[in-house]
């Protein structure tokens, strides 16, 4: 999977994968078409490093929803 290539796919994917990494109970809340192809980077940045990481504190993952909470264009 190739996610470099900036496109509504690409964006689609990432989003998805953050939700299903960290698990999220609310996860209607975060959805693909609520971002932009503007924040495909910073979304790229995040993704990159949450899937890296083995576990999340309750701290890490607050400060990552809110992170997503801040890209969302709607």
């Amino acid at each position: 999977m190739d996610l470099t290539t900036q496109n509504h796919e690409n964006l689609s994917i990432m989003i998805e994968g953050l939700k299903k990494k960290l698990q999220l109970v609310n996860s209607g809340l975060i959805q693909p078409e609520d971002y932009e192809l503007s924040k495909y980077d910073d979304i790229k940045e995040l993704y990159d490093m949450v899937m890296k990481m083995p576990s999340f504190s309750i701290r890490d993952m607050e400060g990552i929803v809110e992170e997503l909470a801040s890209l969302k264009t709607k």
